[in-house]
């Protein structure tokens, strides 16, 4: 057995030198401590472990609020859905077309997100409040492809059409198509930043999967779903799109916030030159959403049609653009669906389709922020 008081004399000398010797350590220790003026979004040379203090609260504030606004899929009501759906003259073919071209789009799409933010983006952020809420977004798209599993699931649709339609639908590929090599670089193991190339790179795509994923491309089939259930159908799945929507903007305004950091931190990044290659990709997103709206919607349906998506599209990238500094790319464009902006531009905490909201919440109020 180990007698500790045995010990005590041996040490007695060191014991006398104790004060001095720790003195010095805490002042080597007090030197190595995260220095909050070093903190970069990206290339931070401090410890990315270091968590506080923050330098980038608004990143924490909307993680906060990210978790306050939690929900679960499964917590909603499909019956009604399905009821109507099984009903024959439930819902028209151009409906369905509507329920079925959106499941397929959103449930590739989130699954991207996701990887791009846990395979890609997360490893090149230096900023520990950002990776916070990184990790909490890449969580909530998990929630939002387990909504379109379980609503498949509930309306019995054909799962393999559903999940395989990125490959079999022109709309939905080129859309794809168009992310995944900004996907591509930034998943690359042998991608680093730390170089004025390789930096536009990382905030290209950053911008890419903000202002155009988020941002622009689920448009269409937020503004579809949710006509459906104004008109008290569907409402279990407006539902679930009602949250993801709310989701979704917390990203995008996150993804603007950090943009608009890096910006600020390394401004030659800003060229000319730059702006006009985002420029066109913001002109390239539009066209690409504005010809999923035609496959999606060939004729008129729930007092909506294709022309007005193309108003809609150009008045929302005009407003991602203005964002993180851009010019107006679309002049005079207007809002066609002012009921929209209700949910999105105010940031009214209304619910259309008699939801549990008060239920989802876990800490403090839900927010559209």
């Amino acid at each position: 057995m180990l007698q500790f008081e045995d010990s005590v004399p041996s040490g007695a000398g060191l014991l006398k030198q104790a004060p001095a010797v720790q003195a010095r350590d805490d002042g080597e220790a007090e030197a190595r401590r995260v220095n909050i003026a070093d903190k970069r979004v990206i290339n931070g040379q401090t410890d990315v472990n270091q968590l506080v203090a923050f330098k980038y609260k608004w990143a924490w504030d909307k993680y906060l609020s990210a978790c306050a606004n939690h929900w679960m899929p499964q917590e909603i009501q499909m019956s009604r859905d399905i009821a109507l759906w099984k009903d024959p003259n439930g819902l028209t073919e151009d409906e369905r077309r509507i329920v079925k071209r959106n499941l397929g789009f959103f449930v590739t799409a989130d699954s991207l997100a996701a990887n791009n933010i846990v395979l890609g983006t997360y490893r090149h952020i230096t900023a520990p409040e950002c990776r916070q809420y990184l990790l909490r977004q890449a969580f909530e798209e998990a929630i939002h492809t387990h909504a379109y599993q379980y609503i498949v699931e509930s309306l019995g649709l054909n799962e393999g059409e559903i999940f395989n339609a990125y490959h079999e639908v022109s709309s939905i590929r080129d859309k794809d198509e168009f992310l995944i090599p900004f996907i591509d670089v930034l998943t690359d193991p042998s991608f680093k930043t730390g170089t004025p190339e390789n930096d536009q790179k990382l905030l290209k795509s950053l911008i890419v999967f903000a202002c155009l994923m988020e941002g622009l491309f689920f448009y269409v089939g937020f503004t579809q779903l949710l006509a459906l259930g104004r008109q008290n159908k569907m409402t279990g799945a407006a539902e679930q799109y009602q949250y993801i929507l709310r989701d979704e903007s917390m990203h995008c305004n996150f993804g603007i916030d950090l943009i608009n950091t890096i910006k600020m931190e390394n401004p030659h990044l800003w060229t000319a030159e730059f702006r006009e290659e985002l420029k066109v990709l913001f002109r390239k997103g539009v066209d690409l959403e504005y010809r999923y709206a035609e496959d999606t919607m060939p004729r008129g349906v729930l007092g909506l049609n294709a022309g007005m998506f193309k108003e809609y599209l150009r008045f929302i990238a005009n407003r991602r653009a203005q964002q993180i500094g851009l010019d107006v790319l679309f002049e005079g464009a207007t809002n066609p669906f002012p009921w929209m902006a209700e949910m999105i531009d105010l940031k009214k905490e209304r619910n259309f389709f008699e939801t549990r909201v008060i239920e989802y919440q876990t800490g403090g109020a839900l927010s559209w922020e």
